[in-house]
């Protein structure tokens, strides 16, 4: 006991001291958090109890510190903006609004077997599904669905190779020649070639093929990554037709006639930014065309997941109903209100930006009217087609020089002075970006 209170006096002393030291350095880190705005910031917060605290809390974007360095050119100069993908996180805010009118409960026992519908030549096709999507283009009025078979894939991409398949003569000499007018969709080349099919083979752009022999011409419209209103470019007799119609949803475009293409591929992740059930649906005219596509994805996946087209099934439903059933959802915004007033919105604040220098250049889109909204605007598409002016040759560098990431134009057959920018976002990223390019803008010298 004695020695034990002995022990303890002799080591006060340096107790204290390690107490006084630690407190310094507490005092001197809070300072520095107090001082420093570039990693974080203090902000006064109630208590319980009605007392005040200090909390230390992250600062996303701390505010810039004038200079004329790259890495001051915005407020998050330490991170990446990434805008070279198509991820249509933009919708997110919309669909947490409804809440749970698009929640889908499945049973352990559903989804057993692969058959859907045994009766239609795409056998796992649900018909749940194929009525959404008749309901939905009957509604906008983008497509005509009467006597066209639907073919469901896994996404457009899946839709897109089975229709090449069904396509394509399996005997022929050579392989069918693949083109499509530039600037085309980054991920065509990749998709016809990484297989080394002997049925076809890319031939790039459109408007250069003058070969006298068979060939299909894919036609994106409205088109990505330009936007433009696309038509068939090849004059040539053997052609046939793929329509890309993935943007022809009334938020991107005036919709201005109903297409009644030979095959039109439609995908849930651009319609109503679902991208990440895979779900996507070809409307087919020819019906051995269609058993044909049926095929190829019996052959790679085995039919398409049912869970997913049920739940694409349930959302489309819901879009429907914001239209047709108001009394249902108390004052909410039918989809593609919102989606049309969000793209709008974002497309000013770009030529906005745009507009602070001569840095940068954006198209322009000619004015129409919707037959779905009534209407009279310009396209503005998921994606910018932004070009670089001046001394500046690579617009994708640049750009990431000032840590935005943009996908550049010589992947889409065209110049590097091209890239294009997703414009469909969260929006914290899209407003970041903003900034930094009207800071970019305004500096007006690259």
């Amino acid at each position: 006991m004695g020695f034990s209170l002995m022990r303890n006096q002799k080591f006060m002393p340096a107790i204290k001291h390690l107490l006084i030291i630690s407190i310094a350095i507490n005092a001197g880190l809070l300072l520095k958090l107090l001082h420093d705005g570039h990693e974080w910031a203090v902000e006064p917060g109630p208590e319980p109890n009605g007392k005040n605290e200090v909390r230390v809390v992250k600062n996303v974007f701390p505010e810039p510190k004038p200079a004329n360095g790259v890495q001051n050119l915005s407020r998050a100069t330490d991170q990446y903006i990434h805008l070279d993908r198509g991820d249509p996180t933009m919708y997110e805010i919309y669909w947490k609004q409804m809440g749970d009118k698009t929640t889908l409960v499945l049973s352990g026992w559903q989804s057993i077997s692969y058959f859907s519908d045994t009766e239609n030549q795409c056998w796992f096709l649900e018909p749940g599904f194929a009525n959404a999507v008749t309901r939905l283009h009957n509604l906008v009025g983008n497509a005509q669905t009467r006597d066209y078979h639907i073919v469901v894939g896994t996404g457009s991409t899946q839709l897109f190779q089975a229709a090449l398949y069904a396509l394509c003569p399996p005997n022929a000499p050579e392989p069918m020649s693949i083109v499509c007018a530039s600037p085309f969709y980054s991920s065509y080349p990749l998709i016809i070639d990484c297989l080394k099919s002997g049925l076809y083979k890319w031939k790039g752009d459109a408007s250069k093929f003058n070969k006298d022999e068979p060939y299909i011409e894919l036609v994106t419209s409205p088109n990505n990554p330009d936007g433009s209103i696309r038509r068939a470019v090849v004059n040539g007799s053997g052609g046939i037709l793929v329509h890309d119609l993935a943007y022809y949803w009334p938020q991107y475009t005036p919709i201005s006639f109903q297409a009644d293409h030979d095959i039109m591929l439609f995908t849930v992740s651009k319609c109503t930014g679902h991208a990440g059930i895979r779900i996507g649906w070809a409307l087919v005219k020819d019906k051995e065309v269609a058993k044909k596509m049926t095929k190829f994805i019996e052959i790679s996946s085995i039919g398409v997941s049912k869970d997913s087209q049920l739940r694409a099934a349930k959302i489309l439903d819901v879009i429907a109903d914001t239209y047709e059933q108001t009394q249902k959802f108390d004052k909410a915004t039918p989809f593609f209100h919102y989606g049309f007033n969000e793209m709008a919105k974002r497309w000013r604040q770009l030529r906005s930006a745009v507009s602070k220098g001569q840095t940068f250049s954006l198209p322009d889109f000619p004015v129409e009217k919707c037959n779905f909204s009534g209407q009279t605007f310009g396209t503005q598409p998921a994606f910018a087609w932004l070009k670089c002016e001046k001394a500046v040759d690579d617009c994708e560098s640049f750009l990431r020089k000032h840590k935005i990431l943009t996908r550049g134009g010589t992947q889409f057959g065209s110049s590097k002075k091209y890239v294009r920018i997703s414009l469909i976002s969260h929006k914290e990223e899209y407003d970041e970006f903003i900034q930094r390019l009207s800071l970019i803008s305004s500096m007006d010298t690259p």
